[in-house]
């Protein structure tokens, strides 16, 4: 008796772990058959997820999500969560994926699986354009950098012998240097994309760009190799046919995929 109650208490567990993991669409075929493709995001993160004026939901990521998901034959459902908890939602099987800016890091990779990458940032020395006295970023020593002092960029700056100027984030970094009160900040390429995106005008310039970039994929939870491999023909595929290039262009006027 003892052993026919184990054997129907692992029955039930497993029953309740596949229905689970059925639910949420954790593979191809059951996605495929739902017609969505359920997609994790913040939906505070302008240029890459956010609310437009009309309160629909917008952004690089977004459009991306998109694309992927009618390639793969399927809609895509966008369900938004804050940051802390966003990759935990694999965990829980909320959705399929997460499409937010996700850094591909060793770390994460022991537990998920990501995408090949799809979009790249840099680390990039800015200042103004008729200063022609910074031009890499051994040009900061004895200048002053414009940053948060926690931050890698902050570090970097003191490492190329800055006098650090602290600030909350990239946007005020920005407007120090725009006013003389710094000579430059060490920011992110994407950020500064998106900002002469909308101020193409503004005086300033990226002087120098670091050759190492970090980069992004699109999450999903590990043991899903048709959908990994799905997903990758999806992001190749969006990208020979020029739809990536549109979106990259619309959001930052540049190509951000490598």
């Amino acid at each position: 008796m003892k052993w026919t109650h184990t054997l129907l208490a692992a029955a039930t567990v497993a029953q309740l772990v596949f229905a689970g993991v059925a639910q949420a669409g954790s593979n191809l075929e059951e996605i495929k058959s739902a017609g969505v493709l359920k997609i994790g995001t913040e939906g505070t993160y302008a240029p890459f997820t956010f609310h437009d004026a009309s309160g629909a939901l917008v952004g690089f990521d977004v459009e991306i999500g998109e694309a992927v998901a009618k390639k793969l034959g399927v809609k895509a459902e966008f369900l938004e969560g804050k940051w802390d908890g966003l990759i935990a939602g694999l965990d829980a099987n909320r959705y399929d994926t997460v499409i937010n800016q996700v850094g591909i890091t060793e770390e994460r990779k022991k537990k998920y699986d990501f995408s090949e990458p799809y979009i790249a940032s840099k680390a990039v020395l800015i200042a103004k354009a008729d200063d022609d006295s910074i031009k890499s970023f051994e040009d900061l020593k004895g200048k002053k950098a414009a940053q948060s002092l926690t931050s890698n960029f902050g570090k970097l700056a003191q490492a190329s012998g800055a006098e650090l100027v602290g600030t909350d984030g990239f946007d005020q970094s920005i407007q120090l240097v725009l006013t003389g009160r710094a000579d430059a900040t060490i920011n992110d390429s994407l950020s500064f994309l998106d900002f002469k995106k909308h101020k193409p005008d503004a005086p300033v310039k990226i002087a120098a760009e670091q050759a190492d970039a970090d980069h992004s994929g699109i999450i999903l939870r590990k043991g899903e190799p048709e959908l990994l491999e799905a997903i990758n023909k999806a992001l190749a595929e969006i990208k020979a046919d020029g739809t990536y290039d549109a979106i990259s262009q619309k959001y930052f006027g540049a190509d951000v995929s490598k």
